[in-house]
């Protein structure tokens, strides 16, 4: 069976569950490649016709804002400790670099490092979680949560559709082709945001250590609190 007669084959309501599910539990704060999938299945959408756009989009924005949602709720309830057991266990994820640096941007930046920071792929996983656990108001992280949510999902969704039906005649029998080049180009730009995380990060350490605060390593200091 030809690679395109296949993709066909593939339930809607399956790209749809896919979609929600892999977004959804990264928004929650497992590693997961929620921008690739999102990428890959706009851009099919575009070369397959029972698939819907607008539903596609939907599915994504809801599992974004309920997977922060939850990771906010699990946050609160775990704490600091909470994100210690989770660089224990990602520690490329949630190693004292990342964490200290997703702490200072949520410091200097409250809210909307909730809603920015659904748009970088390393960034995601921290928002709902450490907005927990800094005891972020939740009404301010609603707010960020579901226009962010919005915005990145229903955005990302409406411009690869997009770009795939402009692209039509030259993607048409290589949806298989152009699966592979937007795998390929999630992992390039992941692989970019952790270069940029670790010079960000060891930046924040000498500028802490210049300020006289603790750093990764050193005795941690009580997590800040945002409150109203």
């Amino acid at each position: 069976m030809h690679i395109q007669e296949w993709l066909e084959t593939i339930p809607a309501v399956s790209i749809y569950l896919l979609v929600g599910l892999v977004i959804g539990l990264e928004s929650l704060g497992i590693p997961l490649p929620g921008e690739i999938v999102l990428v890959s299945a706009a851009l099919l959408a575009s070369q397959q016709g029972h698939i819907d756009p607008v539903v596609l989009g939907i599915c994504a924005t809801a599992g974004a804002i309920v997977g922060d949602s939850i990771g906010y709720a699990i946050g609160r309830k775990g704490g600091k400790p909470l994100l210690e057991r989770l660089g224990r266990r990602f520690p490329k994820h949630f190693g004292p670099d990342q964490v200290a640096l997703a702490e200072r941007s949520f410091e200097k930046w409250g809210m909307w490092a909730v809603f920015f920071g659904r748009f970088v792929a390393l960034l995601r996983i921290f928002a709902g979680p450490l907005a927990g656990v800094l005891h972020m108001p939740y009404w301010r992280f609603l707010i960020a949560n579901v226009l962010g949510g919005i915005l990145w999902a229903g955005g990302t969704t409406a411009v690869i559709y997009s770009i795939g039906i402009v692209a039509e005649p030259w993607l048409k029998g290589f949806s298989w082709v152009a699966l592979a080049l937007a795998l390929v180009l999630g992992l390039a730009m992941t692989m970019v945001v952790r270069s940029r995380m670790k010079k960000a990060a060891a930046a924040a350490r000498a500028e802490a250590a210049a300020d006289g605060v603790a750093v990764p390593g050193q005795a941690a200091a009580a997590p800040t609190v945002l409150t109203d």
